[in-house]
């Protein structure tokens, strides 16, 4: 006799309200605010192709700009191919963590429950928020006016009970637009969008999904749960809840980061060891300022080396103590580590370096070591 698999109902909380902010294309409105001209064309915020051999890679565009197809993490030889009149502005990245910083102490007024995720976005938990204010909806129009206000840039929220349909939400209609999810109309909203949309199923699983004829939310609805984590796995197990609807995940305003870290991407790439050793002091020095500011040391030195074809090295060193926040110690210990991995790809020359600290505690996580015999001078 056969026999069915029962499936367990799956837990949806719908108590929270849960605001994802998503600034509208943030660094090339940035741009435009500091030179209005760059408002009527095409910008792209990248290093100019015509100057570094072809080489480097779109960080945004300016709405003007992708009318023409340019998009984010596109070569820049390529959005020059397809929009021959673009400007392209090297990213002002301290330009942009400074307005990011601003916007974030906006989101401090209305709630410390602030996850962010990158410079232009963030979760935010307003189930009980400073304001009082009892509509999610009425506080995120509030929370938009405001840092027009204050920095003359837009946003867009998405509205919702977790943060997986908040998410979907602020990208619904941009820019400066405001979407709500509600609960009764969270199935769907889900079941008709793209499989693209999901989380979680990028590059690699989109051919896959569409190879079984999983198209939509509402063709990934129709599978069971076994189905999905024998195709794959635990992205499986998590796509069954997210497409019902379910994502406890909190806003984690106080997680713990797990590592502090600079790189630098160089055009022309670096082609001497003496050029190497210059810039990492120059980075050594960022990420010993970083710790500090961070009240953190760790254990284990990174670091991370890209040639010019692309072949990338991350090489670590781990320490028995928490390492000082020296940044002649940081150099030092990120020389010896490349001086024992660089090879011959270094005739391509070197496009990026970055050195990360890793293991990290509080400072005030002191080293403590102990004589092995009480008397022990």
């Amino acid at each position: 006799m056969a026999q069915s698999i029962i499936e367990a109902p799956i837990r949806v909380d719908t108590s929270r309200k849960i605001i994802h902010v998503d600034m509208d294309a943030f660094y090339a409105s940035i741009e435009e605010r500091e030179n209005p001209a760059y408002k009527t064309q095409p910008l792209v915020i990248a290093h100019d192709p015509r100057q570094t051999g072809g080489r480097g890679v779109v960080t945004t565009a300016n709405y003007v700009a992708r009318q023409f197809g340019v998009h984010s993490a596109m070569p820049a030889a390529k959005a020059l191919e397809l929009c021959p009149k673009a400007v392209f502005k090297t990213p002002n990245f301290p330009l942009y963590r400074e307005v990011s910083a601003q916007i974030h102490r906006i989101f401090h007024e209305y709630t410390d429950m602030i996850e962010p995720i990158a410079f232009d976005e963030a979760y935010l938990d307003v189930t009980v928020n400073k304001k009082q204010m009892h509509s999610a909806v009425a506080l995120a129009h509030q929370l938009q006016q405001e840092i027009w206000h204050q920095t003359h840039l837009t946003c867009s929220t998405g509205i919702s009970y977790n943060k997986f349909i908040a998410k979907l939400a602020s990208d619904y209609r941009k820019p400066a637009g405001v979407t709500i999810v509600l609960p009764q109309d969270a199935e769907s909203f889900l079941l008709r969008e793209p499989i693209e949309k999901f989380r979680g199923v990028g590059k690699k699983t989109v051919p896959k999904m569409h190879d079984l004829g999983i198209m939509t939310g509402q063709d990934l609805y129709e599978r069971s749960e076994l189905d999905l984590i024998q195709q794959f796995g635990k992205l499986g197990y998590i796509l069954y809840r997210r497409v019902r609807g379910s994502d406890d995940r909190p806003v984690e305003y106080l997680r713990e980061r797990k590592s502090i870290g600079k790189e630098r991407t160089f055009g022309p790439f670096l082609q001497s060891t003496a050029e190497v050793t210059t810039h990492l002091k120059a980075i050594a020095k960022l990420v010993a300022a970083s710790m500090q500011s961070h009240q953190r040391h760790g254990k284990t030195l990174v670091l991370k080396l890209r040639y010019g074809d692309f072949v990338t090295i991350t090489k670590r060193r781990t320490f028995s103590e928490f390492i000082p926040n020296d940044p002649v110690l940081f150099d030092q210990y990120a020389e010896e580590i490349f001086e024992d991995v660089v090879d011959e790809h270094f005739s391509s020359g070197i496009r990026l370096l970055g050195i990360t600290l890793t293991g990290l505690a509080p400072l005030a996580f002191e080293n403590l070591t102990l004589p092995l015999y009480p008397n022990d001078n």
